[in-house]
């Protein structure tokens, strides 16, 4: 917020220097980003008028002129300027005086004629151009009004430029303070001065009718719309000292009508807009949304699409502007506009924030509809723009207001604990200076008992909700700096890590001992990345969180599966021409509410390059799960897992409860990579690991007797799985068996086709006494006849 210091103090009295006041300021919570001083480089520089110009006898693009600065002589200045003519009033810089920028002014002379100073330009006196006139651009800057001036008076006074701009840094909870008036109250309070409110008096000297109506037709999206009509308008240059102040606030001046919209909008803070009577149909205000999406052109000349979530100004047949951001270029205020409506209204926030935000239009406007504004200012900023427009002389305000405010706002009240706010901040404030601070604040305190103030909070703090907010209100205003420091009081305690984190310490150990890199991506993802890696449309993992302000549409969603991102990582080392990836991430997936749960940790592991398998990548899975407590994992094929291989994938459960996925990545999905060589994925629930964890580590004798091995080939379906088999062993091992190792499988010409060979070798033990070939040949039958009953095994010869 820009802010004048000179216009500032029309409402406060500041009686210290610019950066006395921005350092008080920003004590109390108005912080002061920059301060510049204008002028402070200009002297010497007065006002003057040209009562003569004659060419230069040696130099046809030189003239000589004659000027007056008020002495009793005429000061000689040779110019090349061309816009400059006989009683112009011009800025004079004379003999030893200085510019911006270093510039000293001396006498000279200019082919042989003597000059005595130099007329300035917009430029060099620090002016931005963009604030100039279009005729004042290339030239001497001339000046308007010439009965107002006094000849030989500093220009530093007459133009405004004896000032200090103040940049203030505000927070978006302070929307009163992108005012003028909201800053002039920061300042009263800081100084411990009194606000000097301008004083609103509407002389309404129209005699014509006020014959216009306002309906609004959604009452969320505007609560209070209030209309003025003005007659006999004059279209003509607002005065100087209004152009001045709209040029330290950063707004180019335009016309005497639209300056004081802006003026009003600056000083109080409520945007406000003009409306040229001619081009309102049926004398008629409609606030709406359109029904169906249309093409509207604002002031800017910009065509612009609106949908039907975006509020409108409309008259009886056609829209006039867009609500809160800017004006329709049709209803603009004209050089021969003779009748305007005044528009001051309340928009809802959210609104006209996602609109200005769709329609790519931001606007001094809407940037202050979108951090909120108050009802009770609106009325207040109407009629000090009508006061303005009797001021400048500018037309006549017709008798009447159009106040439409459907559910008015009721005075907001508090009740707070005194004792329990100066037991947070940690001093002891006497209730008469507690209220006295408030009420500085133009809270209204009533006082029920020690421990119970009811406030009436003033209409134009919108951000003030809660006991918590006073707190604050209490501390900046008392001051940060009186408030003494003390040391931390209670019993420090040492941070330590839970169970859940240790465990998954310990997993990534594994995995890194494993020969595993540890990798680390984002949460929020592309929707784009379930289609990637082939995920089914009536999967649940397409039943994302979505954010509701993301960055953009490659990080729209929370991730609901791993997978992608571990694609993306081996999709960028394979580009750089990295031969063997091996990778992990432990991370955490997103679901809705109406799911699972709403976070769960997964482990993802990628692998690619020569030597690597489905095998390898299910090893690195086993010791994950022997050193984190995970015992007897069962793996079954998967063939419906469309992200995987259909013949190379295979799911893992645990107690019944499925744990993991690992197999082959699609050929399909390693083309949406473009990766060619073969990748192998698993993703795991570590959630699910860490509740079947089991830890505990048992001690038993070293076994006294000795033990005896039995090999056995057996003849069997190829589509039976090894672990079939090891399960029937062991269901008839009648504590017998120590161990069943696989030590080969065979398929070749002496096996008949669709049968397979597989060897085991049968560690028997007791644990009480040497076996005999009569002990193991009672189990060694019951395993025997178990296969071939279950799996049709047949002892091979």
């Amino acid at each position: 917020m820009l802010v004048s210091l000179k216009w500032l103090r029309d409402y406060v009295d500041i009686d210290v220097d610019p950066k006395t006041f921005g350092d008080k300021m920003t004590m109390t919570g108005t912080k002061t980003e920059t301060i510049e001083n204008l002028g402070d480089e200009i002297s010497g520089v007065v006002v003057a008028k040209i009562v003569d110009i004659q060419p230069h006898p040696d130099a046809e693009k030189l003239v000589v002129t004659q000027v007056d600065i008020g002495k009793k002589e005429n000061i000689q200045i040779v110019t090349g300027a061309k816009n400059i003519k006989v009683g112009d009033i011009i800025p004079l810089a004379t003999h030893g005086s200085n510019l911006p920028g270093g510039i000293k002014i001396k006498k000279s002379k200019l082919r042989g004629i003597e000059s005595n100073g130099m007329m300035c330009s917009a430029k060099e006196l620090g002016i931005d151009e963009k604030f100039v006139e279009d005729y004042k651009k290339n030239g001497i800057f001339i000046l308007d009004m010439e009965d107002s001036y006094k000849l030989g008076k500093d220009i530093k006074d007459v133009l405004g430029l004896d000032d200090a701009i103040i940049d203030f840094e505000l927070t978006s909870n302070r929307p009163d303070c992108k005012s003028m008036i909201g800053i002039a109250r920061e300042a009263a309070v800081t100084l411990d001065n009194k606000l000097k409110f301008p004083n609103i008096i509407v002389k309404e000297e129209s005699d014509k009718d006020m014959n216009i109506s306002v309906e609004i037709k959604d009452n969320d999206l505007c609560t209070r719309y209030l209309a003025r009509k003005v007659t006999d308008i004059k279209i003509e240059r607002s005065p100087y000292w209004m152009q001045r102040r709209l040029i330290e606030s950063g707004i180019r001046p335009i016309n005497n009508i639209v300056d004081i919209t802006n003026f009003v909008m600056i000083e109080m803070g409520q945007p406000m807009h003009a409306f040229d009577m001619r081009q309102i149909n049926g004398d008629k205000i409609v606030v709406k949304t359109p029904d169906k999406e249309e093409i509207f052109t604002t002031l800017d000349g910009q065509e612009r699409q609106i949908d039907e979530d975006t509020l409108m100004i409309c008259d009886a047949d056609k829209n006039l502007g867009l609500a809160g951001i800017m004006g329709g270029l049709d209803s603009e205020v004209k050089e021969d506009t003779k009748e305007i409506l005044f528009e001051s209204a309340v928009f809802n926030k959210e609104n006209i924030r996602k609109s200005s935000k769709r329609l790519g239009l931001r606007t001094e406007a809407s940037s202050r509809f979108e951090k909120g504004v108050s009802e009770e200012n609106a009325k207040l900023a109407i009629e000090r723009a009508a006061q303005l427009v009797e001021l400048l002389g500018a037309g006549k305000v017709v008798k009447g207001l159009v106040d439409t405010y459907p559910n008015p706002k009721q005075v907001q009240k508090l009740t707070i604990d005194p004792i329990r706010i100066n037991k947070r901040i940690g001093i002891d404030i006497p209730m008469d200076k507690f209220c006295s601070i408030l009420e500085s604040l133009e809270f209204k305190c009533n006082l029920k008992t020690s421990n119970e103030l009811e406030l009436e909070v003033p209409y134009f703090r919108l951000d003030i909700v809660e006991e918590a907010d006073i707190f604050e209100e209490i501390a900046r205003i008392y001051g940060f700096e009186n408030i003494p420091s003390v040391q931390l009081q209670g019993n420090s305690t040492a941070g330590v890590k839970t169970d859940k984190q240790k465990y998954v310490d310990n997993i990534k150990n594994t995995a890194i001992a494993c020969g595993l890199y540890e990798t680390i991506t984002y949460s929020f993802v592309s929707p784009k990345g379930l289609d990637r890696v082939k995920i089914p449309e009536d999967s649940k993992l397409r039943d994302v969180v979505k954010l509701i302000n993301p960055l953009g549409e490659d990080t729209s969603i929370m991730r609901s599966t791993m997978l992608a991102n571990m694609m993306d990582v081996l999709s960028t080392n394979n580009s750089h021409n990295v031969e063997k990836a091996n990778i992990f991430e432990c991370g955490h997936i997103f679901t809705p509410d109406d799911m699972a749960g709403v976070e769960e940790t997964r482990l993802c592991l990628g692998m690619y390059g020569d030597n690597v398998d489905f095998y390898t990548l299910k090893g690195v899975l086993e010791k994950i799960f022997q050193r984190n407590g995970i015992k007897n994992p069962k793996f079954v094929a998967q063939k419906e897992n469309t992200s995987y291989h259909p013949g190379r994938c295979a799911d893992v459960f645990v107690d019944g409860r499925h744990i993991a996925t690992l197999g082959e990545a699609h050929p399909q999905v390693c083309d949406n990579y473009n990766i060619s060589k073969r990748v192998y994925l698993s993703e795991v629930n570590v959630d699910i690991m860490f509740e079947l964890s089991d830890l505990s580590i048992v001690f038993s004798q070293l076994p006294k007797y000795p033990s005896i091995t039995r090999d056995i080939a057996l003849l069997l379906d190829e589509k039976i799985q090894v672990g079939q088999i090891e399960e029937v062993i062991m269901e008839k091992a009648n504590e017998l068996v120590e161990a069943c190792n696989l030590f080969d499988v065979y398929k070749g010409a002496q096996i008949e086709e669709g049968k397979k060979s597989v060897a085991y070798s049968i560690v028997y033990r007791s644990l009480e006494k040497t076996l005999t070939d009569d002990d193991i040949a009672q189990v060694h039958s019951s395993i025997l006849k178990a296969l071939e009953e279950k799996l049709d095994a047949k002892l091979r010869d």
